[in-house]
């Protein structure tokens, strides 16, 4: 496995000539740096015609990544599911779920793993192979560690099933031995391969005894003068506590004398230091190196006692050639259960939030973090959380995962939340829609308003006036409200017909947000009672509509000249009260047109006020003779 390359990204900003210009920067929405790539003095600015590039640095560049954003969505169910679940569990069960939970989230990196290594191998694109490469490279040291720490922090084995977890361990994350057993096994004569001992010790490094035995059995077959091996290593298997006196027996008699390589597997079982590290090449990793010294020398340690070996296997194993990379840095304080400086490490060494968020929630589970809270002055799970979760918000998909994030941070979480939806981009109807119903099912109500508003404002902008009047009622915006009733109704003074009857006709309620949106609403059902020829429906509720005085002034005239024909129907409709409170409404209309000086000779206008008085002369007469004929009778 490569080691964890730890060095920062180089982000080249173009246009950066640090002998002639100054950089200088911004901070920009969404987790970024606005960085003018052009500037200098002010004489420079005056001879400089236009304006200056600008480069956008983006911070949680792994977002982008396709086989991170799999990582991302698949652990984001897992991290849900382990919040829901927390309570449900006590004791023993709980245990073993935070262990199946831990077995998950690995089988994610992995599964993103073997991705990228996919990727890598079919591209023919050099720098996509090599963006490929370091993913699985990182990837492969994030699943490395978190099985170390599932190991020693939530599973926390005894002795003796402790070693047994940590050759697991060796053995799934160092696997270059069973690629080069497939090798030798293809040949046709195995034993006579020059890899075959190599394998065999490989196997015996990794305490795969049948593998080991499986592979001897061939070399026992062709070669006579190793009579008894298979059954040597057959009795090792047997019993731990035998393979010492046996095996230095073996030694002692030169037993193997006559074949080195099974004397230096020998060496190996019964513990022999420098044997074991003299066969460094064939472990590649001084924690492999470890592990393999713990099961020939010290097969029952106990957890305390683990740091002690870490790192004496790794000042020999490097024998002082060369420093600590930073992974065996995350690897030693794991060793120690130093629990703080494993997440302080990894913050560090990694690109991305997502491995220290999701293991710090899981220790956090397993009641390990408490006394760490004090290095962060606050609840370090909550710290990583927020930390991971606004680096999501900065992606159009990813920050619906973001919020469920957010909801389980007890302390900040829903200010953190306030404050990253209200830079969400309302691209959409849709996604405005999913925005609002989170925000409506937290309670949120100023970010509801907030978000109604602005779609309400777009709508208006594209003259779509049934949405915006919808996000209006939404947002409860009584002012807005009346706004878009007021262009509703001057739609109808120029056209002549309603836009969007569906939304007026099923108003509801929500009519009575506004005196003009009631207006609005009543004014449309008062033409529908007309259309179903309700004509003293009709009549009554636009004699309302007037008396009322919630109709703009503006549209007092329309309402009289809506009056007529109903004036002229046939029947009488309008008593010789309501007629009169007509002439009253008429009167009025003229004598506030007077005052505001408005009055024009519009031929029109004068035609209609005559029309109007007409009409409704004509209708009292009728109305008093109708009523007077009823009185008599």
């Amino acid at each position: 496995m490569e080691e964890l390359d730890v060095e920062p990204p180089v982000t080249v900003i173009p246009g950066v000539n640090s002998d002639k210009k100054q950089l200088c920067f911004e901070w920009g929405p969404g987790e970024m740096l606005v960085c003018e790539t052009l500037y200098g003095s002010a004489e420079h600015k005056e001879k400089r015609p236009g304006c200056p590039n600008v480069f956008v640095v983006c911070k949680d560049e792994d977002i982008y990544s396709q086989t991170l954003r799999k990582l991302f969505n698949e652990s984001h169910g897992i991290f849900v599911g382990l919040q829901k679940d927390e309570k449900e569990k006590v004791g023993k069960s709980k245990n073993a779920q935070l262990v199946r939970v831990s077995k998950n989230y690995r089988s994610v990196i992995r599964a993103c793993m073997e991705d990228s290594h996919q990727m890598a191998v079919s591209t023919r694109d050099p720098d996509m192979h090599m963006q490929h490469s370091t993913q699985v490279s990182i990837l492969s040291a994030m699943e490395l560690i978190w099985n170390l720490c599932e190991i020693m922090f939530i599973e926390a084995a005894p002795a003796g099933p402790l070693l047994s977890h940590l050759l697991d361990w060796v053995r799934l994350h160092v696997c270059d031995v069973d690629n080069l057993a497939c090798e030798v096994l293809r040949s046709e004569c195995p034993a006579k391969h020059e890899n075959f001992w190599n394998v065999v010790t490989m196997f015996v490094l990794q305490g795969r005894m049948d593998e080991a035995r499986q592979l001897l059995s061939k070399e026992a077959n062709t070669n006579a003068t190793s009579p008894g091996s298979t059954q040597t290593l057959t009795e090792i298997e047997l019993k731990w506590q035998h393979w010492h006196e046996e095996c230095q027996r073996f030694l002692q008699d030169g037993t193997f004398a006559s074949n080195p390589h099974l004397e230096t597997l020998c060496k190996i079982l019964v513990g022999d230091e420098n044997t074991i590290l003299e066969k460094r090449d064939l472990m590649t990793t001084w924690y492999h190196f470890l592990v393999t010294r713990l099961l020939y020398c010290h097969p029952t340690v106990k957890h305390v006692e683990l740091h002690l070996y870490a790192q004496s296997s790794l000042d020999l194993f490097l024998g002082g050639e060369s420093s600590p990379e930073p992974l065996d840095s995350i690897l030693l304080a794991a060793f120690e259960f130093d629990i703080h400086q494993v997440i302080k490490e990894c913050s560090i060494a990694l690109s991305n939030w997502w491995f220290v968020a999701h293991l710090t929630d899981l220790l956090d589970h397993c009641s390990l973090l408490q006394s760490h809270n004090l290095y962060f002055g606050s609840n370090m799970r909550e710290y990583l959380l927020l930390e991971y979760a606004s680096g999501l918000f900065s992606h159009h998909s990813l920050w619906q995962l973001a919020v469920d994030y957010f909801d389980y941070c007890p302390e900040y979480g829903k200010a953190y939340l306030e404050l990253h939806i209200e830079r969400i981009p309302l691209d959409t109807e849709n996604k405005a829609l999913k925005v609002l119903r989170i925000c409506e099912q937290r309670m949120m109500n100023e970010q509801v308003r907030s978000i109604c508003k602005i779609m309400a404002m777009k709508a208006v902008r594209n003259n779509r006036l049934g949405s915006a009047l919808s996000w209006s009622i939404r947002a409860k915006d009584a002012a807005f409200a009346t706004l878009i009733s007021d262009r509703f109704l001057k739609d109808y003074c120029e056209r002549g017909t309603f836009s969007d009857l569906d939304l007026i006709d099923n108003l509801g309620s929500s009519m009575l947000l506004s005196d003009r949106l009631t207006f609005l609403g009543k004014y449309r059902e008062f033409h529908r009672l007309y259309g179903e020829k309700q004509f003293f429906a009709a009549a009554k509720l636009l004699l309302m509509l007037m008396t009322a005085r919630i109709a703009p002034c503006s549209f007092w005239m329309t309402l009289l000249t809506d009056a007529l024909p109903l004036l002229e129907q046939k029947e009488v409709i309008f008593s010789s009260d309501q007629t009169y409170e007509l002439m009253k409404c008429l009167e009025d209309v003229m004598a506030a047109k007077s005052k505001n000086q408005k009055l024009q000779d519009d031929e029109n206008e004068t035609l209609k006020v005559e029309f109007l008085r007409l009409a409704l002369a004509r209708n009292l007469a009728r109305a008093i003779v109708k009523e007077g004929t009823v009185e008599e009778s």
